[in-house]
């Protein structure tokens, strides 16, 4: 980890996660994100205390286990607000929500581990509270009522809206609860104009368009995907794994309840698109394309 200067009053924390760190004053700052787990917030704090730096606040973009991770750990020491918008404030207060949502059900053990499970925190909504020189962008898609933020340096904290070039050529499925505002979302980042954009999982960079056409390309190459395997009438688990089998990937309980929840929601975006219909069978769901 290492505090990267990225305006005159805006850095980040260069990390498996991104880290925004916005000065407020002198000698305080607000956190965008806080990394994976109370390591991470063990390394944020070392890092700010060695600049003479404390956490006034921590703004959350959305509730996933690996950028809430550190919360609980800062909030504890440094006893600041945490601040979140509509849903991620509840998931953050009441993070086993993140693995049951995922599960569709009590999580089992192996989805009880910090990967999808981060201690709580004390949240305050972000609405009206924030300071000056910060402000909010939706970013819907990714998760539920996922934000970006913007610095008056025009710099941009850009969450989970874009995944990095090597992250989608190697992983292809990235998690996203929502196919139609993900898109939505990408058209809306192509408006936006600034000096520096900090994707969470990808390198900061001036320009977004081929990123931004890279993750455009892959989602929409994915809903072709399952659209032709639904030419004859499959199962969501028969889905699933045809899908993994055309990428060369494998599946674990963590992938099987992230990537099945993102096959899911590219079924509900071809079902709303009128792509494909659902039927029942011998008491299983059969998905088939529409002709």
């Amino acid at each position: 980890m290492e505090l990267i200067k990225a305006g005159e009053k805006t850095y980040y924390i260069k990390n498996a996660v991104n880290i925004g760190v916005y000065k407020v004053t002198e000698d305080s700052v607000y956190l965008i994100d806080t990394g994976n787990d109370k390591d991470a917030g063990k390394k944020i704090l070392k890092i700010l205390d060695a600049e003479g730096l404390k956490v006034a606040g921590i703004i959350s973009t959305h509730s996933n286990a690996d950028h809430i991770g550190g919360n609980h750990l800062i909030q504890e020491r440094t006893a600041c607000p945490v601040f979140a918008s509509g849903i991620e404030k509840d998931f953050t207060e009441h993070p086993v929500l993140e693995p049951s949502f995922l599960y569709g059900g009590y999580p089992f053990s192996d989805l009880r581990t910090k990967f999808l499970l981060a201690q709580e925190s004390v949240v305050t909504p972000i609405e009206g509270n924030l300071p000056e020189g910060i402000s909010v962008i939706p970013l819907k898609g990714h998760f539920f009522d996922m934000i970006g933020i913007k610095t008056d340096d025009d710099v941009y904290f850009l969450a989970d809206s874009l995944f990095g070039a090597e992250t989608v050529t190697k992983y292809h499925i990235s998690f996203m609860y929502d196919i139609k505002a993900f898109l939505e979302t990408l058209s809306y980042l192509e408006t936006l104009e600034g000096k520096l954009f900090i994707p969470s999982h990808a390198e900061a960079t001036e320009d977004i368009k081929d990123l931004i056409k890279i993750n455009r390309d892959k989602v929409l190459e994915i809903a072709e995907k399952i659209y032709d395997i639904c030419k004859d009438a499959k199962t969501f688990e028969e889905i699933l794994k045809e899908l993994f089998d055309s990428y060369s990937l494998k599946l674990n309980a963590s992938q099987y309840v992230l990537s099945g929840s993102t096959v899911k929601s590219y079924l509900s975006y071809l079902y709303d698109d009128g792509k494909i219909g659902f039927e029942f069978s011998e008491n299983k769901m059969l998905w088939k394309k529409i002709d």
